[in-house]
């Protein structure tokens, strides 16, 4: 497909996105609501759209190929999943219940359920897949070194007298056939021929109503098929198959694009770098010039004001770039102020009335704004807002008649690395002013005979107490490289490889009548493709990149709970796989006799949280979670289960926004443990 019809189809994402985020904002700002129905159908039918959306944007993200599309189209893609875990999290408030239901939602909008089935982006995997490759081959080195696995035997030449011998056995047994086959067929020729003799009229009426029902079921079966043919050739049905001649040279179109992705990615970076250095070597004076002059105008025109020199803003709060902001803030600030202050008489005796309200009124207020259902604050939706105007700015209306091979674009590049470079310069620039000002202040002091003693160096910017009195943990192994320190846990069993399973592998489809069943049971049985909908939601997407991770809802740890053989595992190797993650088994059988004393449980911790947080995104796996929280572990489990207990819960916690770490556990029983420490 040509770079046109990928653009028709971000066109119809903005479009299906522009909606869904007016939509938002219009769910976000509006008062409670007491009605948890129409609440629900609104967030549903507004995550549907984001689905749809993200679908989108995901095929075209892996199959364009101007790269400054796709650093816009990412983007978007991104901050479109945040908002959508963010409705998610919503929704789960609002039920109470980890599995959503979009059933109601897909039928009013005419979708079929494959339609809204949100798949996973595989750029995210793809892009670890060296990461992954050196993974696996490390382990099958660390494996084959200590024993476990065995060297593939190459195979040596065969003697000459050693090959003869064998060929002459083949054709003794050839030879032996051949007899075989030939005394068959002189048996054969000696035989009687059957239809010589004579059938009763009961054997021969058998045979006749044996043929007759034959033939029937014979010409009956062509009827269909040539029915169905029919039907295929007027479209009224569709094919039972893809062709897999046609699928296959669909995939290798893909992949010739993604080939050239590549090419116009590395020309791209090439061209930032140069036009960077052409930059600096022809207008950089100019621009250092330029914004000197610019400053120098302001605090002198700051001075003929008040006095006295301004303080130019410090590196940490944005340098000189700060004020321009502050002067366009000041400006509607007076414009502001200048129309209120004739209303100021008005809204005095407003307020004066209205504090004279009972205090019962104001809390029957607040009562009434607590019982209904408030959606949380976003954190993703104005930038998404912001980069859908970004679209439609630059992008929209653009004439790439003259760009069919998809080149990156000269002046958008000019314009990033322009920018960029101001910003440099300008931070140089306002070290030498701030030394300027200091000198023409003091000039100034003497001049008005006033003595002033100023501080030689700009005051830094204070940092919160909490921040620096946040003690960090020792590192217990700070002279070893992190291949060492994944030996040592390849080793001990500690990090092992994991069977390749996607998500969708897990097979089943998502309730058809979810919301029905919610109006007389809040809490339905969920499908099969529910449960996958739900460990998608809740383990792989949050995982995917920092800034989902970063600024969404906080997900730190998972428990999966399910008869044996329900297919725990299974979802445990799909979230790896598709997040291309490092697996660390702290089941108690896995770590009994290993590390042993206290020592040697905070050396294993210290060992996995630091190769976790080099090696992300990074899964631990509890089997058995409740055993870790029973009250009473039996006798006849000798693989000290709580020894995880007191540790566990710091691990989680030791988690931050930065971490993409999961904890994932299993459980069969989760109702033998202890509940309060299982989810505290």
């Amino acid at each position: 497909m040509s770079y046109r019809t990928y653009n028709e189809l971000w066109a119809q994402a903005q479009l299906t996105l522009d909606e869904a985020t007016k939509n938002d904002s219009n769910l976000l700002t509006s008062k409670t609501n007491k009605d948890k129905v129409v609440v629900f159908k609104e967030l549903s039918t507004v995550m549907v759209s984001y689905i749809l959306a993200i679908n989108k944007l995901d095929e075209c993200y892996d199959q364009v190929i101007q790269p400054q599309k796709r650093i816009l189209i990412r983007n978007i893609l991104e901050l479109s999943l945040g908002r959508y875990l963010e409705l998610k999290n919503d929704m789960v408030n609002l039920n109470y219940n980890e599995f959503t239901y979009l059933d109601s939602a897909t039928a009013q909008l005419g979708l079929l359920p494959q339609d809204v089935e949100l798949a996973i982006p595989s750029h995210y995997r793809n892009e670890r897949l060296k990461t992954i490759e050196w993974q696996n081959n490390f382990i099958d080195e660390v494996l084959k070194k200590t024993g476990f696995y065995e060297e593939e035997k190459i195979e040596v030449d065969m003697p000459i007298r050693q090959a003869i011998l064998l060929i002459q056995k083949h054709e003794r047994a050839r030879q032996g056939r051949m007899r075989a086959q030939f005394m068959k067929e002189v048996r054969a020729m000696n035989k009687p021929d059957a239809g010589d003799v004579e059938l009763s009229d009961n054997a021969r009426k058998a045979a006749m109503k044996i043929q007759r029902v034959w033939r029937g079921f014979i010409t009956r079966r062509k009827i269909r098929s040539r029915v169905v043919e029919e039907m295929l050739l007027i479209g009224m049905l569709p094919p039972n198959s893809i062709d897999i001649e046609e699928q296959q040279k669909a995939e290798e179109v893909k992949s010739a694009r993604r080939i050239v992705q590549t090419k116009r990615q590395k020309e791209y970076e090439l061209a930032l770098i140069q036009e960077k250095e052409k930059i600096k070597d022809h207008v950089k004076e100019k621009m250092k010039e330029d914004i000197r002059d610019e400053v120098r105008a302001w605090y002198m025109g700051v001075k003929s004001q008040t006095g006295k020199f301004p303080d130019l803003p410090s590196e940490e709060s944005g340098g000189s770039a700060v004020i321009y902001t502050r002067y366009k803030t000041a400006s509607s600030h007076s414009k502001s102020t200048s129309q209120s202050s004739s209303k100021g008489t008005k809204s005095h005796k407003s307020k004066s009335i209205a504090g004279k309200e009972s205090k019962e009124e104001v809390k029957k207020k607040a009562d009434e704004e607590d019982t209904g259902f408030k959606m949380g604050p976003s954190n993703f939706l104005q930038e998404l807002m912001l980069a859908s105007s970004e679209y439609e700015e630059v992008w929209k209306g653009m004439d790439e008649s003259k760009n069919t091979s998809q080149m990156h674009i000269k002046s958008i590049v000019k314009a990033q690395k322009v920018a960029e470079v101001e910003r440099e310069l300008r931070k140089i620039v306002d070290v030498h002013l701030r030394a300027e000002l200091e000198i023409l202040q003091n000039a100034l002091d003497k001049d008005n005979a006033i003595r002033i003693k100023r501080s030689k160096k700009q005051k830094k910017v204070k940092r919160s107490s909490k921040k620096a009195k946040k003690k960090r943990d020792k590192d217990l192994t700070p002279d070893r490289t992190l291949e060492s320190l994944f030996e040592e846990l390849v080793m001990n069993g500690i990090i092992h490889k994991y069977p390749a399973t996607r998500l969708n592998s897990f097979k089943g489809d998502a309730s058809y009548a979810g919301c029905d069943v919610m109006r007389w049971d809040n809490d339905p049985s969920p499908t099969l493709g529910d449960v996958r909908h739900a460990v998608r939601d809740s383990c792989v997407l949050p995982m995917l990149s920092d800034q989902i991770h970063q600024a969404g809802p906080a997900v730190r740890s998972v428990l999966i709970a399910g008869a044996h053989g329900s297919g725990k595992h299974t979802l445990i190797n799909a979230v790896c796989t598709e997040l291309g993650a490092t697996l660390f088994d702290l089941t108690s059988a896995n770590i009994v006799g290993k590390y042993p004393g206290k020592s040697g449980l905070t050396m294993l911790l210290h060992l996995v949280n630091k190769v976790a947080r080099l090696l992300q995104p990074s899964v631990i796996f509890i089997e058995d979670a409740e055993k870790t929280f029973m009250k009473k572990v039996p006798k006849t489990d000798k693989t000290d289960p709580k020894r995880l207990k007191k540790d566990l819960p710091k691990l989680v916690k030791a988690i931050a926004p930065t971490d993409r770490i999961l904890l994932l556990g299993t459980s069969c029983c989760p109702w033998d443990c202890d509940q309060k420490s299982l989810t505290g």
